[in-house]
């Protein structure tokens, strides 16, 4: 998977700062980014965001239109609007296109430890879009990356499967 196009490109999502910024050759492009409510954290069910290294396992809607709704990573074949919103206020929306993401070190993002599952990859840990209402620069997902959906969509064309991403505190 890995080849020269992804060698030199990486992302780093900040938690202290709620950003994701995507480095390549000499270039960064900053993202306002909204990780989780419950802070950091790689255990199973903790609502948490992983920290540590990462990639970008699958890639996942490229064809589906902006704010496309998804559940369980398949599109529902609805798009989100404030109607559909308000119809569904407990739903934890997945819009427009999913990075999900694979942890890289054994017992703190990979696998298990002796806590139980910490498997980022097992978890669903996602880089997502989100409905626009929702705020940007503030924790407040279930332990995903919540971007707005233009910035997904570009996102979404500008990284690879097997791309390194790195979630640091700061």
């Amino acid at each position: 998977m890995n080849n020269n196009k992804t060698l030199d490109k990486q992302l780093v999502i900040n938690i202290a700062e709620q950003t994701l910024t995507l480095y390549q050759q000499q270039t960064e492009v900053r993202y306002v980014v909204s990780t989780a409510k419950n802070g950091i954290g790689s255990q199973q069910d903790s609502g948490c965001t992983p920290l540590g290294q990462h990639s970008i396992a699958k890639k996942i809607g490229g064809s589906e239109p902006m704010n496309a709704v998804f559940v369980g990573r398949v599109p529902t074949g609805e798009v989100y609007d404030a109607a559909l919103g308000t119809l569904h206020p407990k739903r934890d929306w997945i819009l427009s296109r999913i990075l999900w993401l694979s942890g890289l070190e054994e017992g703190s993002n990979k696998g298990s430890n002796s806590r139980g599952g910490c498997d980022t990859y097992e978890r669903y840990i996602y880089i997502h879009g989100t409905p626009d209402t929702e705020p940007m620069g503030i924790p407040l997902s279930h332990g995903c990356i919540r971007m707005r959906n233009t910035d997904i969509v570009e996102l979404f064309e500008q990284v690879e499967e097997g791309m390194p991403v790195m979630i640091i505190v700061d």
